[in-house]
């Protein structure tokens, strides 16, 4: 085929002028994620002590949480005081970058929704037509989705989600 007999190969989806924001630009650092299970700490798997919580806590090499973002759980059923998650904060304060009560999964959905409230900048999306993506290698929870829309819904023409070359219409301004 000759060069004037070919056409020109235009990305159409290019010109759209469809954004797309992808979540997983969102999603934290997890590297320096540690779980500090209670479990241990309760006799029986039930019952915290306080005499020999503290005296646990006093003997234990608080090293291992250096740097570290710390996910404070109990992974059996059992009453735990408010008092001893102030006395495990007296202890991981000096080592840990940061604590967090509750599992990594919600530190991480936690902080994907602070990083998208706090990092989106809703005034460049502004009558823009924005595809959220989809798909990826990163598990981004259904809130993330929703907090997305949430914000893009006052600024943006429309919101589709997907791939720019097969979404799902979410919404349109009129």
């Amino acid at each position: 085929m000759s060069m004037d007999m070919a056409e020109e190969i235009i990305n159409k989806i290019a010109l759209s002028g469809i954004q797309t924001l992808d979540l997983a630009k969102y999603y934290p650092e997890t590297s320096n994620l540690i779980t500090l299970d209670l479990k241990g700490y309760l006799f029986m798997e039930m019952i915290l002590k306080e005499k020999d919580f503290r005296k646990q806590l006093s003997e234990k090499d608080w090293s291992e949480y250096d740097g570290k973002i710390v996910c404070i759980i109990c992974s059996v059923d059992a009453l735990i005081p408010h008092w001893a998650y102030m006395l495990l904060a007296s202890y991981l304060k000096a080592n840990a970058k940061e604590v967090f009560i509750g599992t990594q999964e919600q530190w991480i959905e936690k902080t994907i929704l602070s990083n998208i409230e706090n990092q989106l900048e809703i005034n460049d999306l502004e009558e823009v037509r924005v595809v959220i993506k989809g798909c990826g290698d990163k598990n981004i929870p259904a809130s993330a989705y929703y907090k997305i829309t949430e914000l893009l819904l006052p600024v943006a023409k429309s919101i589709m989600y997907g791939e720019p070359c097969s979404t799902v219409p979410v919404f349109k301004r009129k």
